[in-house]
């Protein structure tokens, strides 16, 4: 099928990647500074069935980086989701499909099993790994992203951040040394040692555009790449603005997950014995 006028100018993605685009259904955890920027991606590039997840409303605070948001949605205590709901549907084709929950994705995530794709944009380790529990269990490629700045003395503040995509049956966070038994175990920690929950809007900017550039390759493959490890795992310098393979990856010897065995998808079942 040929682009349409209005997807004209992205025509290099190949003949059908409009029809790809408009059929995926893809799930989004977290509408605060990354995933406002996803979520306006993805409306703008053709996407049509969305999924969201957010419990919070938006505060004053969030302005300086959610995008969408206003100050009278400050004043309203808008909640997060009908704001990206509403961003969405400012510029996304009119049979746009929007299944926003005004609640953590943990509470019922049943939604989230039918996405062809979830981004994670969420604080912590630990819920980023429940999502990639989630995402292997039901077969689900899972694109995650992150900010941190902590404060390195005399050196000034130092801004780190992550992309990775995840496929099912390659090698998921822990493989890639990203998770481990240390961060998961330190809840109690402050995320981030220069505020509380340090975030600013290029350096989300620059994550998500990333990640849905990642998005986009992995559901039709445009540039005729496929990752050599099966999982991308890039490290963003916030202070020099470059992304790049992370080092860690040099240590993936298999293709292989071996946290998630093939035999370990779906619903589990109960039998009575």
């Amino acid at each position: 099928m040929a682009a349409s006028s209005r997807f004209s100018r992205q025509g290099f993605l190949g003949p059908d990647a409009e029809d790809i685009l408009a059929t995926a259904r893809v799930g989004i955890a977290g509408l605060g500074g990354g995933g406002s920027h996803v979520a306006q991606q993805l409306a703008h590039l053709g996407f049509r069935n969305f999924v969201l997840y957010d419990d919070d409303a938006i505060e004053e605070s969030n302005l300086n980086r959610l995008i969408g948001g206003t100050n009278i949605d400050v004043a309203m205590s808008t909640p997060k989701v009908l704001i990206a709901e509403r961003l969405i549907r400012s510029v996304a084709a009119p049979s746009v499909v929007v299944e926003q929950h005004q609640k953590a994705w943990q509470d019922d995530p049943t939604a989230l099993r039918s996405c062809d794709l979830v981004f994670g944009c969420v604080d912590g380790y630990r819920q980023r790994w429940e999502l990639q529990i989630m995402s292997r269990r039901f077969c689900i490629p899972y694109i995650d992203i992150g900010l941190d700045v902590t404060n390195a003395g005399d050196e000034g503040p130092k801004m780190r951040g992550q992309v990775i995509l995840t496929v099912p049956g390659g090698p998921c966070m822990r493989c890639i040394g990203f998770i481990d038994d240390e961060n998961l175990s330190d809840e109690g920690r402050r995320y981030g040692d220069a505020g509380i929950r340090p975030q600013v809007v290029w350096a989300n900017g620059v994550l998500a555009s990333t990640a849905v550039g990642l998005a986009i390759d992995l559901l039709n493959g445009w540039t005729r790449t496929v990752p050599e490890k099966g999982v991308v795992y890039l490290s963003y310098d916030g202070n020099t603005g470059l992304v790049f393979p992370d080092k860690r990856l040099r240590y993936v010897k298999s293709p292989k997950c071996s946290h998630f065995p093939d035999d370990e998808v779906g619903e589990p079942l109960w039998q009575s014995l």
